[in-house]
């Protein structure tokens, strides 16, 4: 082999960002962190960080949602547990100017959990929050708290969210991936109302029921009932471990 000389080629970092999502209040939510240090000093931002030298990818985005939320990585051989999210890999992103310090190449990440409670600070941020997709989203404006001038998410962070949530409404359509959105025992009220949040429609109540409890796979009774909801007792259904829908449950057009 030829030496190999690496200063013969520019030096860049790697990062993860997370699109964590939720359903809070009925509302799709992401975790959005205000960034502590510069660049981009006091504006809103995905949580993420630099991938360490003695790290995979895999393992710096799992430590980071550790760090930010307080969830594990679930792995999809074990039994889910209550402090568990689904992780996987997202898109990679390498503009040559989208962090002003270096040429940083970021591999983000889709992370999916069930309500979460409200989130803590960590690393660099020096607060945390969730925030409705559709404010984070919205026009060109940005994001912003009641008493601030809205301002665009830090870096390129914006275009990732919006990638991660299309993410989100594409594969519900055609995996059992709104299931990651529940506890484990739900009622079809419950998953009716994720896709409502996810896909920002509102769905027929009979017609849902009959679609998802007549698709091979996707939900299986648990044997209980619940009152959460009030009104009449409702039956509680689990995953059925499905991976693939057939038929899918397809987005309406708006």
């Amino acid at each position: 082999m030829p030496p190999y000389d690496p200063s013969a080629f520019p030096a860049f970092a790697v990062t993860v960002d997370l699109v964590v999502l939720t359903v809070r209040r009925d509302a799709l939510c992401a975790l959005v962190v205000r960034r502590g240090e510069p660049p981009f000093q006091g504006r809103w931002a995905l949580p993420g960080g630099f991938v360490r030298a003695d790290e995979d990818l895999a393992g710096a985005a799992a430590r980071e949602l550790v760090e930010e939320t307080g969830l594990c990585a679930h792995d999809p051989v074990s039994p889910t547990s209550g402090n568990t999210a689904h992780l996987e890999q997202l898109a990679t992103y390498g503009d040559p100017g989208r962090d002003p310090r270096m040429r940083v190449v970021s591999v983000a990440h889709l992370a999916l959990s069930p309500d979460l409670p409200a989130p803590r600070a960590g690393g660099d941020a020096n607060s945390a929050r969730w925030a409705s997709v559709g404010d984070l989203l919205k026009g060109e404006g940005g994001f912003a708290r009641e008493d601030e001038r809205p301002v665009p998410l830090a870096f390129d962070h914006a275009r990732i969210l919006a990638d991660g949530v299309e993410r989100a409404r594409s594969k519900i359509e055609y995996s059992s991936l709104a299931t990651a959105f529940c506890p484990s025992e739900f009622t079809v009220g419950e998953l009716r109302r994720v896709y409502e949040a996810v896909w920002g429609v509102a769905l027929d109540p009979r017609n849902f029921h009959r679609k998802v409890t007549g698709t091979p796979g996707f939900l299986v009774p648990s044997g209980g009932t619940t009152t959460r909801q009030g009104g009449r007792p409702a039956q509680l259904f689990r995953a059925a471990g499905a991976t693939v829908l057939n038929p899918p449950m397809l987005r309406p057009e708006v």
